[in-house]
């Protein structure tokens, strides 16, 4: 038995080993705390799994586990609700109880699936060799009777098309609620909302020319080469939303004894720091980092964070938390007909619980007690 191990398999392996991280990091106690984290988790979780069955069959290391073959098949059915719930709660923030009605039919095509996953090595073997053909490997004779499943590419295609449209209509909606343009949004949550339609888009355009040029699954490998590249973009767009890169050193804080900044140079810094919060309002965009704020004010970010904590008695975190909240508190008051989820959006935060957690920890009471 001769295995392929080329750049395609690497390329998806390491897809697939990035996938199952960020599904991971998706449902990390702090992270499932937010909806649409659960689906988009489960929605990379379902694609690593098709993508590594695709990897097994294409290198051929299928064979030293042939009780793995076609046990993607209920998971390919995942993508599409998960994909679609994950597009409700970034617009609502949550979903309702009928959520669980979606994975109604992931659950049934596993069900019908029992009877091939209880046969023998030789019947999978033989699933095997007759989807991607493999050089030099002929049938084995088997006698075993077994329920066969209808052709599942043309089902999975369906499927997957008719919740991308049903994202993609929740989607134009809301663009138009709140009079947004598709290409030339700079709302966070629109863009990824954005984002993703395009992905799923042309992972369908992809899929059918796939399986319109190629035998069987002889050319599910490039479709799981294209699907590791969302995933990698995902992984690159967390990491360059992440304050982890902007965190001041400990060197830097410990700095704050030999500071060369006077009294009367912190107490300029700090009109200049208020100024700059309350004209600009650069603490708005979710991304607000010491170090964007320390290049803003031209000082170093030791000598920033130094200022806010003697001169503030605060942290960064907290500085920013309350003028988010005041600010929060103005637009609740102004802007009455505005959801709370918008209003949290509109003033820095991605997720509604940390929105109300900060809210009610800064004012003693949550948003909707606050607006009355």
């Amino acid at each position: 038995m001769s295995y392929t191990l080329d750049l395609f398999a690497i390329f998806i392996f390491l897809g697939i080993v990035q996938a199952v991280f960020l599904s991971l990091f998706f449902f990390s106690m702090e992270n499932r705390k937010i909806e649409a984290n659960v689906y988009e988790g489960l929605m990379v979780l379902s694609m690593a799994g098709c993508t590594l069955e695709i990897f097994l069959c294409y290198t051929g290391y299928i064979y030293k586990c042939l009780w793995l073959v076609d046990f993607s098949e209920p998971l390919a059915f995942v993508i599409g609700p998960a994909f679609y719930l994950m597009v409700v709660s970034l617009i609502h923030g949550k979903t309702n109880k009928s959520r669980y009605y979606h994975f109604i039919i992931p659950l049934l095509w596993f069900l019908l699936e029992i009877p091939f996953f209880i046969q023998s090595g030789d019947v999978k073997f033989n699933a095997w060799i007759g989807a991607y053909h493999p050089a030099g490997m002929t049938y084995r004779e088997t006698h075993a009777n077994f329920f066969t499943m209808p052709d599942h590419t043309r089902f999975i295609l369906i499927h997957l098309v008719i919740y991308t449209i049903m994202g993609l209509v929740a989607t134009v909606k809301a663009f138009r609620r709140k009079n947004e343009f598709f290409w030339r949004t700079r709302n966070v949550t629109f863009l990824k909302l954005r984002s993703h339609i395009i992905q799923v888009v042309l992972v369908i355009l992809l899929f059918v020319a796939v399986k319109l040029f190629n035998r069987d699954d002889m050319g599910d490998h490039l479709l799981a080469a294209y699907i590791s590249i969302p995933i990698y973009l995902i992984s690159f767009q967390i990491i360059k939303q992440s304050g982890f890169f902007k965190q001041p050193s400990l060197v830097d804080q410990q700095k704050y004894k030999s500071s060369s900044v006077t009294r009367a140079q912190q107490q300029h810094l700090l009109i200049k720091l208020k100024s700059l919060m309350s004209d600009s309002k650069p603490f708005l965009k979710p991304d607000f980092s010491l170090p964007d704020l320390a290049e803003q004010l031209h000082v170093t970010v030791h000598q920033l964070s130094q200022v806010i904590n003697e001169g503030l008695g605060r942290s960064f975190f907290e500085m920013t938390a309350e003028y988010r909240i005041e600010e929060a508190k103005r637009l609740l008051k102004e802007q009455i007909n505005i959801k709370i989820e918008e209003i949290a959006e509109q003033v820095g935060y991605n997720s509604k619980s940390s929105f109300n957690t900060s809210f009610k920890k800064i004012t003693g009471k949550t948003p909707s007690e606050w607006r009355g």
